[in-house]
């Protein structure tokens, strides 16, 4: 039963895979023939598709062609339309020519027909020329027959007459014009002059030898004394300015004829009040440093003055010397004042008169840097300046107007005498001047020389309105002894060289100092 059993199920299998077959069979031949149908069905629609792609290829590629066409027949219409305009322009142009051709064939043939009337017209004329010089050699014959003269001869009397005549009329008409000239020239002198001064004003003060510094307390003049007073002796010393201490309340006086140096003293003692350590050592360093401080505002004024007067190009060492101005007097106007003022007047009387406004100014404003000297020079003031104006490259012209403002040199340009104008004008305000003050300054200056003539001598300075000369001498050069010695020698030099008022004192300091630093 068990063979039977799977000899049956055998049979089954083998026969259901043999039915599966079939099956399988039948359905492959069935998908055959659907995909051949379709397959069919899809190489319809796309040979029917590319029939429909082909002709709107055909008819896109047909409109196209038309568009080409329809362009290059516009380009060509164009084109011929151009040539045409060309043909009618050259068409033009022959006409134009010929035109112009014919009209200047005409005109050739008038020239020529003129030409030839006006050879006749000249051979005539030479005819009658020869007649004419004829019948005036026969005229002059006649005359001559006549006079008694020759032609010559009668030329010569009538151009002496004539000479004679006209030398007259000439020297009355030149005396006219020299007085009528004379008296233009005055009024349009006075006109400037006064239109000058009177765009140009200028506030004067004269400058005095006294410095005021006030202070809060009277407490102060103790502590700026010193004990023995060592402290303001100290300073006199450092500064060559007289320090009065007096009941003046909350006011200590500066007294000296160097403005300089009167600066110098009011603010360092503005710096030793203020920090409130004073001292000798202290007093000497802030001596120091505000000496560097005026010098650097010395620069900083000469750049600010040429800078408002509109002067470019100035050499640093003559803005300088402008800038030390501030610190000079001449005949107690503030010459740094006097320049401005000088400058401003030139550039204007310049300008009335049209000549160059700018070096008018330069001028006007250089024209007294010789009273502002580092050392002493035996040169007036003017030939100075000028030595200084060319050592530093300033222009002929201003260089001249500087050197002979005071006619030491002769006048070479206009510039010259506009400068020597300004330049009185402006001393000449009332007010502006005080000559005693410049020969008192003087007195002093010429004060403090005597003591530099000697040997040793490190600093001088008169104070006390030229009353006592304070020398200051180097230790290693000048002995205790010698300095009594030296004192003496000073004070009878200034007895037998020189006038003053009064009595002189003569003082004079050594001190020795030993300095060593700790590192």
């Amino acid at each position: 039963m068990d063979i039977i059993t799977i000899i049956i199920g055998i049979v089954g299998i083998a026969a259901g895979f043999a039915i599966a077959k079939i099956i399988e069979k039948s359905n492959i031949s069935n998908l055959i023939k659907n995909a051949k149908k379709e397959a069919a069905s899809i190489l319809k629609d796309a040979n029917l598709e590319a029939e429909n792609i082909k002709k709107d290829k055909i008819l896109q590629a047909k409109e196209r062609f038309i568009e080409l066409k329809s362009e290059h027949e516009q380009v060509i219409l164009a084109r011929d339309k151009k040539v045409a305009e060309v043909e009618k322009r050259v068409r033009d142009k022959e006409s134009q020519v010929s035109n112009e051709l014919s009209k200047a064939k005409k005109v050739n043939e008038d020239y020529e027909s003129k030409t030839a009337e006006y050879n006749n017209k000249i051979e005539v004329l030479d005819k009658k020329q020869a007649e004419v010089d004829k019948l005036h050699k026969s005229q002059l014959q006649q005359l001559e027959v006549i006079s008694g003269l020759s032609a010559e001869e009668a030329k010569e009397q009538l151009v002496e007459g004539l000479k004679a005549e006209a030398k007259t009329k000439a020297m009355s008409h030149i005396q006219e014009t020299i007085e009528e000239a004379k008296l233009t020239a005055q009024q349009e002198a006075k006109k400037i002059i006064i239109n000058t001064i009177q765009r140009v004003g200028t506030e004067e003060a004269v400058e005095n030898c006294v410095s005021v510094f006030n202070i809060e307390s009277d407490d102060v003049k103790g502590r700026i004394i010193g004990r023995e007073g060592r402290n303001i002796r100290a300073l006199e010393a450092a500064t060559g300015v007289e320090i009065i201490v007096d009941d003046t309340p909350e006011a200590i006086i500066l007294s000296c004829f160097d403005p300089v140096r009167r600066e110098i003293a009011r603010l360092s003692l503005h710096k030793l009040v203020t920090d409130g350590r004073i001292h000798p050592a202290r007093i000497e360093e802030v001596v120091a440093k505000t000496a560097k401080q005026i010098d650097d505002e010395i620069i900083e004024v000469g750049k600010r003055t040429v800078i408002d007067l509109g002067i470019h190009g100035l050499h640093p060492e003559l803005i300088k010397v402008v800038g030390r101005m501030k610190y000079r007097s001449s005949y107690g106007q503030n010459l740094l004042q006097h320049s401005r003022e000088v400058s401003k007047l030139c550039g204007i009387m310049a300008a009335e008169l049209g000549l160059n406004v700018k070096l008018a100014k330069r001028a006007g404003l250089l024209h007294d840097i010789g009273k502002v000297p580092d050392t002493e020079s035996d040169l007036p003031h003017a030939l100075l300046g000028m030595q200084w104006a060319e050592k530093y490259g300033e222009k002929e012209e201003v260089c001249n107007a500087i050197g002979a403002h005071h006619d030491e040199i002769e006048m070479k340009s206009l510039l010259s005498p506009i400068i020597q104008v300004c330049d009185a004008i402006s001393g000449a305000r009332p007010g502006a001047r005080r000559q005693v003050l410049d020969s008192y300054i003087q007195r002093l200056k010429d004060l403090e020389d005597v003591a530099y003539g000697f040997s040793g001598v490190k600093n001088a300075y008169a104070i006390q309105a030229g009353r006592e000369l304070r020398v200051i001498v180097e230790s290693e050069k000048v002995s205790d002894d010698n300095a009594a010695n030296l004192s003496f020698e000073i004070s009878q030099k200034i007895q037998t060289e020189m006038t003053y008022p009064g009595q002189v004192k003569v003082t004079v300091i050594r001190e020795t100092r030993a300095v060593n630093i700790a590192k």
